[in-house]
């Protein structure tokens, strides 16, 4: 899931000073799973944005609404009207949703109101950890289903660095050592012997080097109008 953090209100107000009326949007997927945008948050951060503004005799007329997805015109159009009737619009999604308003309303001035953090697992109630770098090219077959592009603070494809210890992180104590766990992984299944294959230098194309990434299924895009195609 992709994870995320509400931006703090002191910088979500300073963004909405010019104005007075806005829309909150949350999201109902990823960011509501992660506490950052979600219909909750959506109407604690309204009630707060309301009183800082009220306090300050520039009242703030709000208006609260979430939708299933952002990232998914399907789901957003229906925002057409409350969007043509504030002057603003916080985004309460990650930086796709925010990116998608902008998109399909132009005239719309669309502002972000939470840091998109990594693609990460939700370990426990309240604790969310980077999982994923999203390289676009897959190598968790040979390394026990551990990320050592994301986990490893190096980003390490052959490790370990040398500079761990008792299993964790030179760069952090906190953090484990992601090629200890790859080698713990592996031993358990028995297959140690992966240890030993040189991962060649990685092909970082289909990474952001290659510019912004698209997927074409030309089979799932048959009969479907320009206009509601994502890429």
């Amino acid at each position: 899931m992709i994870t995320g953090q509400q931006k703090p209100l002191a910088e979500i107000k300073e963004m909405t000073q010019p104005f007075h009326k806005v829309l909150i949007a949350g999201c109902g997927t990823c960011v509501t799973v992660c506490f950052a945008g979600g219909e909750k948050e959506v109407g604690i951060l309204a009630a707060e944005l309301r009183m800082a503004r009220q306090l300050e005799g520039q009242p703030l007329e709000i208006v609260e609404r979430t939708v299933q997805r952002q990232c998914e015109w399907e789901y957003v159009d229906p925002l057409q009207p409350e969007i043509e009737g504030v002057e603003a619009v916080v985004s309460l999604a990650c930086g796709i949703g925010v990116q998608a308003l902008a998109q399909r309303f132009p005239n719309a001035r669309v502002l972000p109101g939470v840091n998109t953090s990594f693609l990460g697992l939700p370990e426990k109630p309240g604790l969310f950890t980077e999982r994923c770098a999203a390289c676009g090219n897959c190598i968790l077959h040979l390394t026990g289903g551990i990320c050592p592009i994301a986990r490893c603070s190096k980003s390490l494809l052959n490790g370990p660095c040398g500079g761990s210890a008792e299993g964790h992180c030179e760069i952090d104590k906190e953090v484990d050592c992601a090629w200890q766990l790859i080698y713990d992984r592996l031993k358990a299944l028995g297959q140690l012997d992966l240890m030993a294959e040189i991962i060649p230098a990685k092909d970082w194309s289909t990474n952001r080097d290659g510019g912004p990434r698209k997927i074409v299924r030309e089979d799932l895009m048959l009969d479907i109008p320009e206009e509601g195609r994502f890429g």
